[in-house]
């Protein structure tokens, strides 16, 4: 049998590419029009809020009301119900399937070092690519207008992270596979983007703060000695409250449950630490009421600490409206989604069921990470933040999907970039329409939300 060459390989994927742009062009792409059967969006989050701790469901609320961008952050399930009514091109990735410009960040390396990369998973699942593109997109332009800037200036940030995704696959699609899969992204790569001085500085300064924030640096801010000088986790409700000792078999249940998952190397790591303390802890916008908690460990030996987290995996807000995933398992889910996207990975990312009968999955809560104050950016800075971000994204895609398909998909001008820049203002346009539908039923009564975001 002849061996396939690259060059035969490429030829096929671009076959493939052409046929996409007549499922969907690119300039369709960029349109957004609700039809008259639109679910009503705040039916969407209450459904979701089925599931979900009751107590916490109103700061759910509190937070998402707290701006546009906020909301946004908290509805990818109604994003990707409005996306399923849209033709797509058929070309499929490993969807972070809640790719905002706030789900990007710093983490460490299992080198130590540090890395900038998609660090949530929740949503994760294979679907067409532009969805991710999309939920960029938009992110970009709600967040743009949230900081006051003009429609032209939010436009200019969601046509920098498109044009960056294209380079960047275009780039990617010339590649071998072995190539592609080394790619990843280091503090200098942003700082690269970033002409001024003060910016650059201000760069520096997340990277610092990054490398600050480990276990050691949680233990201080989270726990405080009892009278045996033991440090357990502060009582600060509702957002981290001791859990009950009741509930201590359920934890240890579900921590041993995570050892299986973990590759036998690590296990060897992990049983060098005992548990000390855990509570629940309220976390983001979107997650708020999944149930969560983080876990104090100490080293058997030296009594240095280490946090873990561990997070309710439900099923992901894409599966309604795509195949479903290849792992029944949620938790186990998102953390073969998490290294299949990702240049590198938490080494205690593993994944567990509880005897609550919930699906969790694991990872360490603190490990250097590091994220960009979106509301501090000029449009400038947005724009180019906007612009990492998207070619993150691209190099993420193309570990999983057909690189050069989607590359000949999207071509060599900017067609699609400025569809997408169409896409993220309409989008915009309905963030704020569906906010309102919220601060609607929150005036009506029909749903209950806290006197704060905490």
């Amino acid at each position: 049998m002849a061996d396939v060459t690259m060059e035969q390989t490429q030829r096929n994927s671009v076959g493939a590419g052409k046929p996409a742009r007549k499922r969907l062009t690119r300039t369709d792409a960029g349109i957004w029009k609700p039809g008259a059967d639109r679910e009503d969006p705040v039916a969407i989050l209450e459904r979701q809020a089925r599931t979900r701790l009751p107590m916490l469901v109103p700061i759910r609320y509190a937070r998402m009301m707290q701006s546009p961008f906020a909301f946004l952050r908290g509805a990818p399930a109604i994003m990707a119900a409005d996306l399923a009514q849209s033709a797509s091109t058929g070309l499929e990735v490993q969807l972070c399937g809640d790719a905002h410009i706030s789900n990007f960040g710093l983490y460490a390396s299992p080198e130590r070092n540090l890395v900038f990369d998609v660090n949530d998973f929740d949503e994760t699942l294979p679907g067409p690519f532009e969805w991710d593109v999309k939920r960029l997109s938009a992110s970009a332009a709600v967040a743009a207008r949230d900081s006051g800037f003009s429609d032209q200036q939010a436009g200019a940030a969601v046509r920098s992270a498109v044009t960056a995704y294209r380079e960047t696959m275009q780039r990617l699609a010339a590649m071998d596979s072995l190539t592609v899969w080394y790619q990843r992204a280091a503090p200098d790569d942003a700082a690269e983007l970033i002409d001024k001085p003060k910016q650059r500085k201000k760069i520096a300064q997340t990277v610092d703060s990054a490398r600050r924030r480990t276990s050691l640096q949680a233990l201080n801010k989270l726990t405080e000695p009892d009278a045996r000088g033991i440090p357990r986790i502060k009582n600060q409700p509702p957002l981290l409250m001791p859990i009950e000792i009741v509930d201590q078999q359920l934890v240890e249940a579900t921590l041993a449950d995570y050892r299986s998952s973990l590759p036998d190397e690590r296990r060897v790591l992990i049983d060098r630490y005992e548990i000390v303390d855990f509570a629940m802890k309220v976390v983001g916008v979107g997650s708020v009421g999944t149930r969560c908690s983080v876990v104090l460990l100490q080293d058997r030996e030296t009594a240095s600490p280490l946090f873990l987290q561990v997070k309710q995996a439900e099923s992901s807000v894409l599966t309604a409206h795509l195949q479903p995933s290849d792992y029944p398992h949620q938790g186990q889910r998102v953390v073969i989604g998490q290294r299949l996207m990702q240049s590198v990975s938490d080494i205690f990312l593993g994944w567990c069921s509880g005897p609550d009968d919930n699906w969790y999955y694991v990872r360490q809560l603190r490990d250097m990470k590091g994220s960009a104050d979106i509301a501090a950016l000029s449009a400038d800075d947005l724009a180019a933040y906007s612009a990492l971000c998207g070619a993150v994204l691209a190099r993420a895609h193309a570990r999983s999907g057909d690189r050069v398909a989607i590359a000949d998909y999207l071509g060599t001008n900017d067609v699609f970039d400025t569809a997408m820049a169409d896409f993220g203002l309409s989008y915009a346009d309905q963030t704020l329409s569906d906010r309102q539908a919220l601060q609607d039923s929150i005036d009506s009564g029909r749903v209950q939300v806290a006197d704060e975001p905490y």
